[in-house]
């Protein structure tokens, strides 16, 4: 018996549940780094990213990140977690 022969899915998927707002990897993918902030916020500032608070513009959490110049996306990313904060994020309909 092999695989196409199934009828049903190995694994049972549930129903999809919508979340606000694009990941912030997503984001920070769009970019080539090394990148200034006021760059970033000039390209990807309008974006709204996933956070534990509920979506948010990527421009309100740069206004609160000091540090100016990012040699890398992992670098940015540390700073933008430092401000939102890391945990479970909220579905659309909560």
């Amino acid at each position: 018996m092999s695989d196409e022969d199934d009828e049903e899915p190995a694994v049972e998927l549930g129903e999809r549940t919508p979340v606000e707002g694009a990941p912030l990897a997503r984001v920070t993918s769009r970019l080539t780094w090394p990148k200034e902030k006021s760059e970033i916020d000039r390209l990807e500032g309008d974006s709204v990213i996933r956070t534990p608070e509920g979506p948010q513009e990527l421009s309100t959490v740069i206004e609160a990140i000091d540090e100016t110049y990012f040699q890398r996306h992992q670098e940015f990313e540390k700073h933008v977690r430092a401000v939102i904060g890391t945990g479970p994020v909220p579905t659309a309909d909560e």
